[in-house]
């Protein structure tokens, strides 16, 4: 049986993280004529806003030493990952985008932690990471997705691999949990608003102004979806627990038909299927 406490953390954060993304890609209907520069100034104020929250917390933990080099791979990352991630939303829609970023994650991510890592999964765990990761692919078949969204979209995907690999072994080799959630959303949240303040050429700071609301919110979120996968991934394996945070697809559909006005069709509703019986191979193996 799979880890309880890590897959439940998981499970929870894959939830709350479809919520934060739904948050980032309604960020250009404030009447933005710019979408791209909408969602950069949507994601700065999340990310800054976590950043902002928990800023005073770094006087109470303790500093990461052991974590640091992987701290930094992890903001390198990121910054690919925001930058691509804004693009992607900004061609195609949540749910189009949505499933080909977090469904090619959890394949990419079982790659360089078995194949770089060198951790251990079961064939049962990878059948069932293949399953998740199928099923949220499966949510795009039929649909039209332009090349450009479908490379902005996979290379989203590619990043996040490679941030979840680098985040599971710097929590693990953090003083403590709290240290590396902490000082992760600092760093990550003032890389993210000044590479969006640069690429707006600081328009995004007006933006602020009138967009900081729902900022505030996903910000809030945000830490407890990736506080959550922190958490879980320094207590079980990183590839069956990447796979897991998908299940948040459940979520992002029922977002998308009830506050994005998005069509749910049969096809979809089997996706979600899918993944919930990966899901349950992941966690019964």
């Amino acid at each position: 049986m799979f880890l309880a406490l890590p897959a439940v953390l998981m499970i929870a954060s894959g939830s709350v993280h479809a919520a934060v993304n739904a948050i980032v890609k309604g960020g250009s209907k404030s009447g933005e004529a710019d979408p791209v520069a909408a969602r950069m100034t949507a994601r700065a104020s999340t990310d800054g806003a976590s950043a902002v929250i928990l800023l005073p917390a770094m006087l109470f933990v303790a500093w990461p030493n052991g974590a640091w080099t992987w701290l930094g791979v992890s903001a390198l990352v990121h910054i690919v990952y925001l930058y691509a991630m804004i693009r992607a939303y900004a061609v195609a829609d949540y749910s189009a985008a949505y499933p080909v970023m977090r469904g090619s994650a959890p394949l990419l991510t079982a790659a360089v932690s078995v194949g770089v890592s060198g951790e251990r999964v079961s064939v049962a765990a990878l059948a069932g990471i293949a399953l998740v990761a199928g099923s949220m692919l499966a949510l795009v078949a039929g649909r039209h997705l332009s090349r450009s969204a479908l490379s902005w979209a996979l290379l989203t995907g590619a990043m996040t691999a490679l941030y979840t690999v680098a985040d599971a072994h710097g929590v693990r080799a953090a003083p403590t949990v709290i240290s590396y959630i902490v000082w992760d959303f600092v760093l990550i949240g003032s890389e993210s608003v000044i590479m969006f303040a640069v690429l707006t050429q600081g328009r995004l700071f007006a933006d602020l102004a009138v967009q900081w609301r729902p900022g505030v919110t996903a910000g809030a979120l945000s830490i407890v979806t990736y506080g959550l996968a922190l958490t879980a991934l320094s207590l079980g394996p990183t590839a069956p627990l990447a796979a897991l945070r998908e299940t948040g697809m459940v979520t992002a559909l029922l977002i998308a038909l009830l506050f994005l006005d998005e069509a749910v069709s049969s096809q979809r509703a089997l996706a979600v299927a899918g993944i919930v019986i990966g899901a349950a191979v992941i966690l019964i193996e």
